[in-house]
């Protein structure tokens, strides 16, 4: 009996294709789809962060996600010029370690542009909600610290700490 039937090496052959397809699917670059588009990958490459409503809202995000996790250096590097000219980022750190509510999410709840390089969003923390100013400076969005912020870090930190804790706003006092 012949075993080289003609279905069977159709079979093979059909095996082999289906084999290679999957292979060369699984080998190619999947990250392509998850690869933001146009401004974005742009700003994920270093570029420039896109000028948008959207642009504004990711990086507000960011900003408060470094926050709420504990990562005030990495808030403090998204805080716009003034900002930092305000408050040393080891004082702002120290500030924050010994007063902030870390580990409570903040969630973006809306947002909205005021003219092509600012954006005012809305930010909760549990029930409280707060509007915050975004400034596209430099190529990329930096939050602005409201002026109650910059007067407590006109203190520098230990008279800023003291006077939360006078005030009954330290977290962990």
């Amino acid at each position: 009996m012949n075993h080289s039937h003609p279905f069977r090496r159709l079979g093979a052959l059909a095996l082999i294709a289906v084999a290679t397809v999957a292979l060369t699917t699984a080998c190619s670059d999947d990250d392509q789809e998850d690869a933001p588009a146009g401004n974005a990958a742009a700003a994920a490459a270093g570029g420039p962060q896109p000028k948008t409503i959207e642009g504004a809202k990711a990086a507000a995000q960011t900003v408060f996600d470094r926050f709420s996790g504990g990562d005030f250096a990495g808030a403090w590097d998204m805080y716009t010029a003034a900002g930092k000219q305000a408050i040393t980022k080891a004082d702002y750190i120290k500030l924050n370690t010994a007063c902030s509510r870390k580990g409570l999410a903040i969630q973006l709840s809306s947002a909205r542009m005021e003219g092509a390089d600012k954006a005012v969003v809305i930010a909760k923390q549990l029930v409280a909600a707060q509007s915050y100013t975004m400034v596209y400076e430099g190529d990329s969005w930096k939050l602005e610290p409201a002026r109650e912020g910059l007067a407590l870090y006109a203190k520098g930190a230990d008279r800023a700490i003291a006077a939360q804790k006078k005030a009954g706003t330290c977290a962990n006092a």
